[in-house]
């Protein structure tokens, strides 16, 4: 039971980490190409954390990315198993189901914030020559 506890830790601590790469990477670049360069220019002017969360990118992708390995392993391993009490199997059950949840919500906002950050520029730049 304590070893689903601490997985349901690491799923809100990878989904807060992967969030971190879209405030970073992906919502400046949408904002931008919706032609809200204001808005980026005041989000960063009023929180001047995410120029430096900014700067380190590549930092912040490979942190979130290493938490979403560890992550992905422990939902995913062989050999789980859940109490034979039926209150508690219920209960590892439903920690199951929203691990997996969080984890496949937190390895799609990395996946956005991965393409904004590193493939749409290079992307744009090879389809407009």
């Amino acid at each position: 039971m304590n070893t689903d506890l601490n997985q349901t830790g690491l799923s809100w601590l990878t989904l807060f980490a992967s969030s971190g790469t879209l405030i970073c990477c992906a919502l400046p670049i949408i904002l931008v190409t919706l032609g809200m360069g204001a808005t980026v220019a005041a989000l960063t002017s009023n929180f001047p954390v995410l120029l430096t969360i900014a700067l380190h990118k590549t930092w912040v992708f490979t942190g979130s990315g290493s938490l979403l390995l560890v992550a992905g392993w422990l939902i995913y391993r062989p050999g789980r198993t859940c109490p034979t009490d039926a209150e508690l199997s219920q209960l590892c059950d439903q920690t199951r189901v929203w691990n997996r949840r969080i984890f496949w919500s937190s390895a799609t906002l990395w996946g956005i914030g991965f393409v904004a950050a590193y493939l749409a520029l290079p992307l744009r730049m090879w389809l407009d020559a």
